[in-house]
């Protein structure tokens, strides 16, 4: 395990290799899940770095993850995107998940906006969807805080009351409804992957409150917190997983649907950056 200095070490290369590229300050890291990443196309491009370039970088092996960072503009305000993400089912440890995360918030992004592709469990929820995360259940049995702990990032123990945060909920709950969007709001819940759940996991994760169900999102967003970061988390629900009425779902299926949503995704994000 790198000690504490080892992991100052990397995200200081990182950070110094970004800033020879760019003097660009962003305040917003946005996240892109699977199939989401034509929100990129919307911002107002000041230059892409591919992860692949950035010292101690993981680099995507997951189909529809692009693998860059994209600064610029987006809603009037400074943001940097991740364009591909990292999953535990990748075989990357906790802490290089949450690598990219945490040179960001080095560079200056203070908020977090988050987005994922994921399973409706709520059978009001239908495929195409989104919802709004109001809070979430860790089931990955790991966490990005395992381990040393580095005091100039954080607390060894975060409070997690409030993991995503209410302000901002508020504000992307009143643009959805000026835009006449649709937009749920309930629990996401995280599991390791990368296999699909059986239908007696879906049932029992329905049973404990979950709304939907994902691969990602939890670790990025308990580092956030443990940074002192703001988030907001958006779901696009791309397969319906209701035990009794249950389809095999590929992943043609899953970016199909998450095209489907990611207009009204992308719409809730830009107006919550206008308002902010």
């Amino acid at each position: 395990m790198d000690t504490v200095q080892e992991f100052r070490r990397k995200r200081e290369e990182a950070g110094a290799y970004i800033r020879s590229k760019t003097d660009f300050k962003p305040e917003y890291l946005l996240i892109l899940g699977t199939g989401l990443g034509q929100l990129a196309e919307e911002i107002d491009e000041v230059i892409t770095i591919n992860y692949d370039e950035i010292p101690h970088f993981p680099v995507s092996t997951v189909e529809s993850h692009a693998g860059k960072l994209i600064f610029g503009e987006l809603g009037g305000k400074p943001v940097v995107a991740m364009q591909g993400r990292f999953h535990y089912y990748e075989g990357y440890t906790m802490q290089q998940i949450v690598f990219p995360l945490r040179v960001a918030k080095s560079l200056g992004a203070q908020t977090l906006i988050v987005s994922n592709a994921c399973g409706g469990l709520n059978p009001n929820f239908r495929r195409g969807d989104i919802m709004l995360i109001n809070d979430h259940i860790n089931f990955l049995a790991d966490n990005p805080l395992i381990g040393p702990n580095d005091d100039e990032l954080g607390p060894r123990f975060p409070d997690m009351s409030e993991p995503y945060t209410a302000r901002l909920v508020e504000t992307a709950e009143n643009v959805a409804l000026e835009l006449g969007i649709k937009m749920h709001e309930g629990v996401y819940l995280a599991v390791s992957g990368p296999m699909m759940e059986t239908k007696a996991e879906y049932r029992y994760m329905r049973n404990l409150g979950a709304d939907v169900v994902g691969m990602s999102t939890v670790p990025e967003v308990i580092a956030a917190v443990h940074m002192g970061m703001d988030v907001l988390g958006i779901s696009v629900i791309t397969d319906e997983c209701f035990p009794d009425s249950l389809m095999p779902v590929e992943l043609e299926d899953v970016l199909a649907a998450a095209a489907m949503a990611e207009p009204k995704m992308t719409q809730v994000i830009i107006g919550v950056l206008e308002k902010l």
